[in-house]
């Protein structure tokens, strides 16, 4: 087989083997955006789909320092009871647009929760967002999408939510929504 011969949406049946979608959400400025492009998508596949944030956990962090590390521990536990209560309330606002979405909190490290969760749950496709991180920034951060997508063993969609003003069409090629990292 040729080098890009092979797309995953180049015929029907392998669309329909996608019934099980994640799509990671941070809360932040684009996750409206994010989320009505990952139903949209679902809804067209007739795909179950699972919103998940990741927490990121500070005690393992200091852990490794002479610092106290009670106050980090209680931390933890406030952040994740706040993303909890953040992922109810939204995926109470989209259900009426996603029948068969749910949501998931995890702790860890974003990228690796993201991965091991596709894997573990037998998930079909990830749809997620990037922040457009150029320079420094990305040098130094790094890519929670990049790593993501070179490491799942699913189809991973990214969602630039950067693409202007009118956003994306569902209608439209999917080259047109792909966009390289």
């Amino acid at each position: 087989m040729a080098w890009g011969s092979y797309s995953a949406f180049s015929k029907e049946e392998h669309m329909s083997d996608i019934q099980q979608i994640i799509v990671p959400v941070d809360f932040h400025q684009h996750t409206d955006d994010l989320a009505d492009f990952a139903v949209g998508v679902a809804n067209k596949l007739g795909a179950k789909t699972t919103f998940l944030h990741v927490v990121e956990q500070f005690a393992q962090v200091v852990a490794y320092s002479d610092v106290d590390s009670t106050s980090f521990l209680q931390a933890d536990e406030e952040l994740f009871g706040r993303a909890q209560k953040k992922m109810t309330e939204f995926i109470t606002k989209i259900k009426a647009s996603c029948q068969f979405c749910d949501g998931v909190v995890l702790r860890g490290n974003a990228a690796d929760s993201i991965v091991e969760y596709a894997r573990d749950q037998k998930i079909d496709m990830i749809i997620m967002g990037t922040h457009g991180a150029q320079g420094i920034e990305k040098i130094l951060l790094g890519s929670v999408a990049e790593r993501v997508l070179k490491r799942a063993a699913c189809p991973v969609l990214i969602f630039n939510p950067y693409k202007g003003d009118s956003g994306y069409s569902l209608n439209a090629p999917i080259n047109a929504a792909v966009q390289p990292l």
